[in-house]
Order: structure tokens, then sequence, then C-alpha cells
């Protein structure tokens, strides 16, 4: 009894003290004690019955304002009772004096939120809340709380509240009519889309619901500046479409608002409008439509007959589409009107006419609502096909002039795609297919023509053609291989051979058969024609253009290699090319050998993953490179008279991409004996698996005595191999592997060779595992290249140098801890005298992206954010050593902090370069162009948005870009021009005093020999000339 006694006790303290001493926070002290059981609710009303009972309104207010906050603590545990009491209270509350309604729709909100709501309840609180509450002459967070309080009930009562009917509705019409609040708006837009989406009785107020929501459309709103609540003009427009396209009620009123609003001048409203169309006919029936269909027709197509805005054109056309695919959803009976015909011909009447005008502007926007409306279904699709292509076909056949039979082929092909989009399966008969032998002899005739514009566009309606079924019988397609062949084989425009292989890679992909007996046997026969054999005095001229019919081939044989069936025919072709080059039997350039090269790598690439190409790769591909290789190597320089150009390092070079790429892509029991082979091969020898099998037994390859370079560059296939499977495949034999990669790079003299193998050991160390063994073979490795480093003697610093390097890169790219004493032995070669530009040089290996190893294509271990996390911890490092280095040595450090800087994301380098700017001013003055270049690069984004530091540095920033506008690199003089450019818009004030000088140092770039140099000096003079005059910024 004591302890009920002093609970009492308490809580009436703590009424007294909010109530009549207005300390807010006893709410607080209120609630926990309601919490914790010290007292009800029911008990808190009894305490307050002096307070809710006065006579003065404050009063009340402030005793009901205590109970609704602690309501809004405690609403889930009260009971069905409790509910009941408290809601009867608050309605009662409702017609009191107008300061107590806040606080009594707060208590109100609060009990919506109850999970012990009483059946009937939701209905009794609304009829109250409309009747008793006027909600626009409320202050704006209580009109968010009525807002709020529809929402709970329309989430936990919704049967109850549609048994309310159109009187819900009413009510909610009524408390948001006038509302201009966008916080507000959003809340009431979300209780109109609940109203008409989860289907609420609208009942006579259709007109009325969509009255009060429609007067906001458009939405015309800009959020303040730093708004807190985070508004976005594209919210509301969401938010407001999705209330007005939710129902066909509203069709009747939104199409005339649609079509008054389009003769707005105002882009953003235009926009709103056509988008609001495209929403609203998919959910409308095209008797809804048909009373506006003609006022709606000549709004689009004025929006894309005459806007200059690519986003109006575009939301014109896909309005177009969708009322087209309104229309094609109508059901046709004996007795009705075909209301897709009808409104077909009207777009027809408008726009057809235009067709046979290829030379008038109107052409194309004809065409694209013709296609518009022809992609919204195949029975719109046969319509307008039926209508426009007699005439686009018999336009073409009579126009001589090439630039329209161009266009004319243009539209076909726009056609050809759009019909294409329109069929929803692939049994639907294509509306082209009565004028399948029509268009075939115009796309044939085409490519035969001499203009080269006319063939492009030809190549690209042939590949439309064959992407829909039933366009191209097999007798098309075999003459189509026929016209590709011949344009390849004689064409020597690039830009029409690039099309043309382009269009063979389409239809290779479709159509493999007629490529592998036709395209594949001929290209063969004219790559293996020789011009030396036939005739010893044939000019060069024929000699040079053999050779680029050559390239042409070798592409083509690449892009039609997408199918595995094409892939068994083409790689043997490519692969004799590589044997011929090396025996010699046939005169291939090294420039073609290499083509054959990155043509195997572009199938490796593309080619469909399945264990018939994986077999192909590994059974045939990679063996028979590495035997080639190997017998080009074992020959050497000893073959007296012809030497194999895969002994050059770019085609050996060329091959490695091509074993990499295909080892990545290997299935795990595939690379895993790719792997196992490969490797015997380089540590034992072991060449059991390669075909033409007359090797000697005793080879070895990483060994490297005197000479026999030749054998040891041969390191750079095993780091293909073994450095691009996947980390589950296990390398057999690691250890020996990487001591023997470890000797051969530290003490190899042939720079290739010990590249490679430095490069191959460093990625087997990113992707071994962690642990004792990682860290002692790397510490070993350290403490020998430190060795080689520390000696300025030694005659394999270069090379130790190229093993820290590589190695360096593979543990930072892992954020291996061990990373860090290698990074800073490279900082310490910063001042060293033989190897500094070297080591400055090396941050820009450190930081790009390495193409052949070390790179997420060869499962590399790569984390997210290396370079941010290397910057973040050595820029502070960078900046004290070239504070310390002497005079002579500060270039290394301006070059490798160029170098880092460069290979930073461009958010990161605007934000840290203003602490590095007085480094990155002196690398301006650095007299390495390359240096120049990554610098001005490096500069260029932050000049768009100059930080403070910039500004105090604006006379020697100046001084420095206008000493680069004349040097003897044209990319410096251009990206020195850009730099000037930015600075003009800089504060006028802080960039007028340099205006005259400016001036005169860019009327030397103005009579620049590079004509780009003279565009650019043109645009950035003519910005600093208007600075400070009445026509300038």
């Amino acid at each position: 009894m004591g302890t009920m006694a002093a609970d009492s006790t308490l809580l009436l303290s703590l009424v007294e003290e909010y109530v009549s001493g207005l300390q807010d926070s006893k709410a607080k002290d209120t609630a926990a004690g309601v919490r914790d059981g010290q007292f009800t609710v029911l008990q808190l009303v009894e305490a307050l019955g002096l307070s809710l009972t006065s006579s003065q309104p404050h009063t009340r207010a402030r005793g009901v304002q205590l109970l609704s906050e602690v309501l809004h603590e405690c609403h889930g545990n009260l009971t069905e009772g409790e509910v009941e009491v408290l809601i009867a209270f608050y309605e009662n509350r409702l017609k009191d004096h107008h300061v107590i309604t806040p606080p009594v729709l707060q208590g109100l909100r609060a009990l919506t939120k109850c999970t012990a709501l009483p059946p009937g309840s939701a209905v009794s609180m609304l009829r109250s809340l409309f009747q008793d509450v006027h909600v626009q002459s409320l202050m704006l967070s209580e009109r968010a709380c009525v807002y709020n309080l529809l929402i709970n009930l329309m989430e936990s009562r919704e049967a109850e509240l549609k048994g309310l009917g159109a009187d819900f509705v009413f009510g909610f019409v009524q408390s948001m009519d006038g509302e201009r609040d966008p916080r507000n708006l959003l809340l009431a837009f979300q209780v109109a889309n609940n109203i008409i989406h989860r289907g609420y009785d609208l009942g006579k107020f259709a007109e009325e619901l969509f009255e009060v929501t429609s007067c906001y459309f458009p939405i015309d709103f800009s959020p303040p500046p730093n708004d807190p609540h985070g508004i976005t003009k594209e919210e509301l427009i969401q938010t407001l479409r999705g209330a007005l396209t939710g129902t066909p009620k509203f069709a009747e009123f939104l199409l005339p608002l649609i079509i008054e609003k389009l003769d707005s001048d105002v882009l953003s409203a235009k926009l709103d409008s056509l988008q609001t169309l495209t929403a609203c006919v998919s959910r409308y029936e095209h008797k809804d439509l048909a009373e506006f269909l003609e006022g709606l027709w000549a709004s689009v197509r004025r929006e894309v007959f005459q806007t200059s805005s690519e986003k109006i054109e575009a939301a014109g056309l896909a309005a177009l589409t969708a009322m087209t695919s309104c229309l094609s959803r109508s059901v046709l009976t004996s007795d009705s009107e075909d209301s897709l015909c009808t409104f077909l011909e009207l777009v027809l009447k408008d726009c057809k006419h235009h067709l046979s005008e290829p030379d008038l502007k109107l052409v194309w926007p004809s065409a694209k609502l013709l296609q518009a409306a022809c992609s919204a279904s195949n029975r719109a699709s046969h319509i307008i096909i039926a209508a426009v292509m007699p005439s686009l076909l018999e336009q073409y056949n009579s126009r001589a002039q090439c630039s329209h039979r161009r266009t004319l082929l243009e539209v076909v092909q726009r056609f050809i795609q759009s019909v294409k989009g329109s069929q929803s399966a692939e049994k639907e008969e294509s509306a082209f297919v009565a004028f399948r032998p029509s268009m075939c002899s115009m796309v044939f005739s085409a490519l035969t023509e001499t203009n080269s514009s006319l063939q492009i566009t030809a190549t690209s309606v042939l590949a439309s053609l064959a992407q829909q079924t039933g366009l191209l019988l097999d007798s098309d397609v075999e003459l189509a291989v026929d016209h590709l062949t011949r344009l390849l084989l004689t064409e020597e425009d690039e830009e029409v051979s690039l099309a043309v292989v382009k269009c063979a890679g389409a239809l290779a992909e479709l159509h493999p058969a007629a490529f592998i007996t036709k395209l594949i046997p001929r290209l063969k026969n004219e790559m293996f024609f020789d011009p030396m054999d036939q005739d010893i005095n044939r000019v060069s001229s024929e000699q040079m253009s053999h050779h680029a019919v050559r390239q042409r081939c070798l592409s083509a044989l690449a892009a039609v290699s997408t199918q595995p069936s094409v892939v068994q025919e083409s790689t043997p072709v490519l692969m004799e090319v590589l044997s011929s080059a090396h025996t010699g039997s046939v005169g291939f350039s090294i420039e073609e050998v290499v083509l054959a090269c990155r043509s195997l790598q572009r199938i490796a690439e593309q080619v469909k993953d399945t264990e018939e190409t994986g077999r192909c790769f590994h059974d045939i591909i990679i063996p028979r490179l590495l035997s080639l290789a190997l017998q080009a190597a074992l020959q050497g320089d000893k073959s007296s008279g012809h030497r194999s150009p895969l002994l050059q390092e770019s085609v050996l070079s060329a091959m490695v991409p091509v074993i990499s790429t295909s080892c990545s892509r290997l299935q795990p029991t595939l690379a895993e004996q790719t792997a196992l082979k490969t490797v015997a091969l380089f540590l034992s020898g072991d060449a059991s698996f390669l075909p033409d099998n007359s090797f000697p037994s005793n080879i070895q390859l990483l060994k490297h005595e005197g000479d026999s370079w030749s054998q040891s560059q041969m390191v750079c296939l095993l780091m293909g191999c073994v450095c691009s499977l996947p980390r589950s495949v296990e390398v057999p034999q690691m250890d020996q592997l990487l001591s023997e990669l470890e000797e051969m790079s530290c003490t190899c003299s042939h720079q290739l060779s010990y590249t490679s193998a430095a490069k191959c050991f460093a990625g087997l160390v990113n992707k071994r595992p962690l642990g004792d063994d990682l860290d002692s073979l790397i510490q070993r490795t350290m403490k020998r290249v430190c060795i080689e480093l520390d000696s300025a003697s030694s005659s394999v610093r270069i090379q130790a140098f190229t093993l820290t390097i590589w190695v360096a890169k593979a543990l930072l790219l892992r954020y291996h801890p061990l990373s860090t004493a290698l990074t800073d032995k490279l900082f310490s070669l910063l001042d060293d005298a033989d190897l500094g530009p070297m080591a400055a040089g090396g941050f820009s290996l450190l930081m790009s992206d390495s193409a052949d190893i070390l790179n997420r294509g060869c499962h590399a271990d790569v984390r997210i954010m290396y370079r941010q996390r290397f910057f973040s911890e050595n820029s502070a490092k960078l900046v004290q050593g070239f504070n310390t280095a002497p005079q002579e040595k500060k270039p290394n450090y301006l070059k490798a902090l160029s170098n880092i800087v460069n290979n930073l994301p461009k958010q990161v380098q605007i934000t840290e370069l203003p602490a590095l700017l007085s480094l990155l001013l002196e690398a301006l003055s650095y007299p390495d162009q390359g240096v120049q270049l990554s610098t001005l690069s490096c500069l260029e984004p932050v000049l768009a948005d100059p930080p403070p530091a910039l500004i105090q540095q604006l006379e020697a920033l100046v001084n420095r870009l206008l000493n680069l506008t004349s040097s003897p690199a044209m990319n410096v003089r251009i990206s020195s021009l850009r730099c000037i450019h930015a600075v003009s818009c800089f504060p006028e004030h802080e960039v007028l005093p340099f205006r005259a000088r400016v001036l005169r140092a860019l009327a030397r770039p103005l009579d620049d020999n590079k004509r780009m140099v003279r565009n650019e000096a043109v645009q950035t003079r003519g910005e600093w000339f208007l600075l400070g005059s009445p026509g300038g910024r």
C-alpha cells in the first residue's frame, strides 16, 4: 500500500511539474513510469483530472499534450479496453477549444499504431476527425499528423476504412484541399495512391479526388539549398504520377489536362506530361482513349516534329508506343470499330508522305513516329509495314543519288529493328516476310555500289535482317557471305572493312554453317597466296595491298568465331599461319604473325564457354603454341638462312594473352592438367604432350647459360599459363618453380627473360595462401634483392629492381603486411644516382592496371581501393623525401608523385591535391614531358572547382601554364591551354590582373602548326578576352 501511495504521489508530482511547471522533460519520466509498470495510462488520465477539466484552454491543452506524449512512447502496451476509453476521450476533445486540437491529433496518431485497436474504432476516429477538424487551418506539423494518421489506418484497418465507402474519399479530399507544403504533399499523394491502387470506392467523388491532386500537375518545385528534409522534385513527380495514372476513372479528366499542359513553353512540363501519358495509357483500355486520340496524336506529333530536345523527342515516341500498345489490346468484335486501324490511319496520313522526301528534314521525325508505333505490337507492325514498305522499296530503286538511297536504307533498318522489338514470341510471323525478296535484293544491290557510306549502311541492314527469323533463307545467307567475302578481299576503305567484319561476326553467330563452308576456306586461300612466289619483281605497292588483305582476313577470322563449330575451323587456319611463318614456307611478316596471335586471343575472349571450346584450347591451341615457340627457341640463331619470327619479342608477347585468356577460362579439371603439363615442361623438360615431339630430352628452359636467351625468354609463356589459372587450381611443384623463377629474375641478363620471370614470380606470390611459408619466401627474396640494390657495383641491380617492383605490386594488391617494406625500399631508391629515375617510373607500374598479369581477369587477389590506401599511407613520405632530397634528386620525387596521383580516381585527386599543390607546381617545371602531361591531367579537374590554396598560388600556376603552351609536345600544349581556359572561370577579381599577360602569350598558339592546338587556343583566348568586358561573364 505504501508503494502504491508513493507511486500515486510521484505521478501527481510529475503531472503538476509538466502542466503547471512547464517542464517538458517530465513527459519522458512519466512515460518511463508507465513502461516500467509503476502506473497505468488510465491512472495517468485520473491524475490529469483537474488539468483536463480546467477552465483554461491552455491548461487543458497541456494535460492532453502530456497524455499524448506518453502514448507515443507506450502505445504498444495498451489493452483493447484502455484504447477504447482513450479513443472516446480524444474524440470528445476534438470538439474542445482549437488550442487543444494539435495534442489531440498527436494522441490519435499514437493510438493508430496500437495493435489492440478495437473493431470499429478506425471508422469512429475518422468520422470525428472529418466532422470536427478543418485540416487546412492547422499548422504544418498538425496537418502532417493527420496524413500520417490516415496512412497508419490504411495499413492496419483497410477493410474498416473501405466500409466507409466514398465518405472516406470525400473526407480525405476535404482534408487535402489547399495543401501547399511539399513535405505534406508527399504524404497526401501517398494517401491518394493508396486509395486508388488498393481499390477504395471512389463513388461520385472521382472527379473531386482528381481535381484535388491534379492541381499540382505538373510539379514545379526546386528544393532550397542544403534542404534538411531531402524532398526532391523527382520524388514528388513520381508519387503524384502514381496517383493520377492509377485508375481509368481519371481518363476523362487526365487526358484533356495532358493535352493542355503539352502546349506549355516549359520543357520540364512537356516532359512530365509525356511521361505521365505513357504511364497512364498502360492502365487504360481503348475505350478510355477513343475520345481524345486525335488531340493526343496532334500534341505528340507536334513535340516530335518541332522539339529541339532529345529528351522530349524520346518521351513523345515512348508515349506514342504506349498509346498504340493500348489500342492493340482491344478485342475485335463484329460490330465494333477497329480503334487501332483508325489511329494508325491517322498516324500514316500525317507521316507517310514525308518518307517520300529523303532529302528533307521531316523524313526522320516521321520515320521515328512510325517506328515507335510499329514497335508497340505485332498487329501494329503489320499495318504500318504493309503501308510504308512498298513506297520505300520503290523509291530506293528509282532514286539515283547515293545520299537519298542511304537515307532510305537507314529508314528501313530502323523499321526492321522496331519490328523485332514488337514480336513477343518467335513463332509470330514477321511483318517483313512479304517483302523479303525485295529487301534482300535492295541490300545486295547496295553492297555492290562503289559509295562507301552506302556499303556501310547496307552491312548494318543485313545484320538487322539476320536477327529476325525467316528474313534470310539459306540461299540468301550464302549470297551474303559471298558479298562480304568479296568486300573483305577487294575493298580498301578502312571504315567499310570494319563494317564488313562486324556484319560477318553478327551473321556467323546465327548462321555458322555458311561461314564454315564458304568464308573460311576462301580467306585461307587468300592468306596463303604468296605474291613473292608469283613474281619476284612485283611492285611494293601490290605487296602492301596484299598485306592489308591479310590483315582484314585475320580480323574477319576472329570476328566470325563466336560459335564452337566455327572455332574448330578458324583456329587451325590461324595456327597454320604461325606454323608457316615459323618454317618460312609462306612469307608472313612479323606484323601479320602478331595479328594472327591477336585474333586467337579475341577468339579465346569471345567464344562461348563450353567444354568443347575448352578442349580445343587445352588439347590443341596451347600445346601447339608451346611447341612452335619451343622449336623456334631450340633453333635460335644457330640456323643459317631463315630466322623464325617466333623468336621476336613482339610475337612472344602477343602469344602470352592467347595462353592467359584461354587458361583463365578453362574448367577446373582442364586447368589442373594444363598447369601440370606446362610446369613439367619448364622444370623437367617433359615435352611429351607437345605435337611434333622431336625435342631433345635435356631441355632446361629455366636455366640460362651463355647466349641461351632464345630458350629463357619462353618463361613469358609459362607466366601466361600459371598466373592466369583460377586461385582454386593448385600449381604443382610450387616451391621449386618459385626458386627457379627467382634465380632467373636475379641473374639473367636478357631483359624479356628476367622481366617475365619476375612477373611470373609475382603472379604466383599474389595468389599464394597467407601463412608462414609465404612470409618466409617474401623475406628471403627481399633479403636477396636488397643486397643487390644496396651494392652500387652489382651487375644485376636492374634485375633486382624489376623483381622488387613486381613483388611489391603483387603484395600491395592484396594488402599484405610485408608490402610496406618493399614500397619503402622503392622510396629510398628515389635518391639513388643510377636507379632514381627508374624507381620514379616504377610507381606508375605500381599504381596502374597490368594487362597480362595481376588483374581480375587473371583471377589475381585484387582488393578494392588499394590505390587510395597506398596514397594515404605514403603521400606524407613522398613530401618529406622531396623536402629533404638534394636539388638534383628532387625531379625523381616529382615524377613519382605525378605517377601516383595520375592513377588515383578523379574524386580522390580533387580532395587530396590541395595538400600537394606546391609539389605539383614544381612538377610543371620538370622537363620530362610525361610528367608534365600527367600533372596537367591531374590539375584539370581541380581547376573546375579551385580550392583556396590554389587561388593563393595563382601567379605561379599561370606562369608555368603559359610556359607549357610552347612545349614541343602537342598533347602538353593542348592540356596546358585547357587548364588556362579553366583558370578563366576563377573569381573575376582574382584573374583579371593576368588578362593582358595571358592574351599576349596566347597569340603564339593561335598560329600553331597543329589544328587541334589552334582550336583550343581560339576557345581559351576568347574566354580570357571577354573577362571584365560588358558582354563577358
